[in-house]
């Protein structure tokens, strides 16, 4: 299903491109978003060099895990263990997304102070992730937020479906507005913009950052999440960048996707996203070689060659001796 099926805007008036941050905020979520995903459950000790490796190689943002219930997500249902045994790298964060009230006693629990919940814009996408309706997903954060606030947690927002959905189509852009001004109302500090399925084109990411900004929303409560399925999620990035948006979600050699989602592919490649950053003089704070050494170590263990491009690249370069 493409973007004209899906009755999205195949061209869009933009304004001006306003000028690029000086600094990018990597939110890398390969151990989370991106393991989550996976067929089989991934050994904690790998699990547990992953992020220590990531650590190494810069990255200040490292979501760590998610306490859902095993029975949703049986490959991360080790969280505790892993936070256990993790290793934490002082300046670095490790985020971890929380689902509910049970999934914020168990994370206070493992001494965690930087939590995410995972909302979104679309009826049919809640009741099939959550099992509740648009609406009714507020009234479940809401005691989660609270509490969290008031423990001294940082929480962010997650809103997927922000672009498209593979059963409602086009998501109106008001709508998603709606819906992040209510996490930002209850509590969260960022709201993330996903484009779970990614359908997203660069028109449609300035329309919806514009709509944001004229609804009083500064973009520098915003991040962006974008997904590769029709090869536009450095497009994306590049076009949220121009319009003030400081934070990127990817992922450590492309992995991820989302169980609730089929039609979803994998995240933006934090190696791509690197090297666009460098190519545009941007800071960032990664060291590319040693991130493309971790993917193609992960790569090993899961057994399937990284998505990532310059993982490719790079990766292929240093085998040959190049």
């Amino acid at each position: 299903m493409g973007p004209r099926e899906l009755g999205l805007p195949m061209q869009v008036a933009s304004p001006e491109p306003g000028e690029l941050p000086a600094e990018v905020t990597i939110w890398e979520v390969g151990a989370r978003d991106g393991l989550q995903n996976e067929k089989e459950v991934v050994p904690l000790d790998v699990k547990l060099e992953f992020l220590q490796r990531m650590a190494d190689a810069g990255l200040g943002v490292l979501e760590a895990t998610s306490f859902v219930r095993p029975e949703w997500v049986p490959q991360l249902a080790d969280a505790a263990e892993l936070l256990a045994g993790l290793q934490q790298v002082p300046g670095v964060r490790y985020p971890v997304l929380v689902p509910n009230s049970r999934g914020l006693d168990r994370a206070l629990e493992s001494g965690v102070r930087d939590i995410a919940i995972f909302a979104a814009a679309t009826e049919t996408f809640t009741r099939r992730n959550l099992n509740r309706g648009l609406d009714e997903q507020f009234a479940m954060f809401d005691p989660v937020v609270q509490r969290a606030v008031g423990e001294g947690l940082a929480v962010r927002g997650y809103v997927s479906m922000c672009f498209g959905d593979p059963w409602e189509g086009a998501v109106p852009v008001e709508q998603v507005v709606a819906v992040g001004k209510r996490l930002l109302e209850m509590g969260c500090w960022q709201l993330s913009l996903g484009d779970t399925i990614g359908v997203a084109t660069p028109g449609h990411v300035e329309s919806l950052l514009r709509a944001f900004v004229a609804a009083g929303i500064g973009v520098d409560r915003l991040a962006v999440h974008f997904h590769d399925t029709y090869g536009q999620a450095l497009a994306n990035t590049y076009a949220a960048l121009r319009n003030g948006v400081s934070t990127v979600d990817s992922s450590a050699g492309g992995l991820g996707g989302c169980p609730y989602a089929k039609s979803a592919t994998g995240n933006l490649a934090t190696e791509d996203l690197v090297w666009m950053l460098d190519g545009l003089g941007l800071k960032h704070g990664v060291d590319l070689g040693k991130l493309v050494e971790t993917s193609v170590w992960m790569a090993e263990r899961l057994g399937r060659p990284s998505p990532s491009r310059v993982v490719k690249a790079l990766g292929a370069a240093e085998a040959s001796g190049s």
